[in-house]
């Protein structure tokens, strides 16, 4: 549970970001980390117009540069488009300044308000220069879609126990996600439907 749905002490370390939505709402927000790639693209797209669901993707601007006509086909399907900083970096491991311009240089490309850091983790200092440009969106509810240690099954399994108002539910774009995604997305969004809950993206 430390992992898929963070404690309440972890949340403190970045307060202003968002964590959950609002709690009385039976809504939850959809969120794509890492791409995009035309590996997984594609079908996470296809599946979430299957089920008239619009979602928000966290791109690498690597990504966005070697594949420039799947964001504009993520922005054209209507779904949301958030910074994961230019070349996936870690937080901790470079400088603040650098951090920050790679940050910046992706979204010279992405255009967004929205920024999520690689591996949910960013320093201090990182998080107090980029609150100040963008919103910074964490998450309620990682599904550790990526994981070999987790099936499919594990995943939905993540999302059934896990998912409540509010939740900010984080699946991957990814090469170690998409084998497990072909059954675990379209599975995980049937259950939240059934269960009534309603699909939203950040203002």
């Amino acid at each position: 549970m430390f992992i898929e749905q963070p404690s309440i002490w972890l949340r403190w370390l970045y307060p202003r970001a968002s964590w959950r939505m609002d709690h009385n709402d039976h809504s939850v927000y959809l969120t794509f980390d890492d791409g995009p790639i035309p590996e997984s693209t594609p079908f996470i797209l296809q599946t979430l117009k299957e089920f008239g669901i619009h979602a928000t993707f966290f791109m690498v601007g690597d990504n966005v540069r070697k594949y420039p006509e799947l964001y504009k086909q993520i922005v054209a399907d209507g779904h949301q488009v958030g910074n994961h900083t230019y070349h996936h970096l870690g937080g901790f491991k470079h400088l603040t300044s650098t951090y920050v311009k790679d940050t910046n240089r992706a979204n010279e490309l992405i255009g967004s308000h929205l920024f999520r850091p690689p591996h949910g983790c960013m320093s201090h200092a990182e998080y107090l220069w980029l609150r100040r440009k963008y919103r910074i969106v964490m998450w309620d509810l990682v599904t550790r879609d990526y994981s070999k240690w987790i099936t499919a099954d594990d995943v939905v399994e993540n999302v059934k126990r896990y998912a409540r108002n509010g939740s900010i539910i984080t699946f991957h774009d990814s090469l170690k996600s998409i084998e497990k995604l072909h059954t675990a997305l379209p599975r995980s969004l049937q259950w939240l439907k059934e269960q009534g809950y309603s699909f939203k993206v950040f203002d």
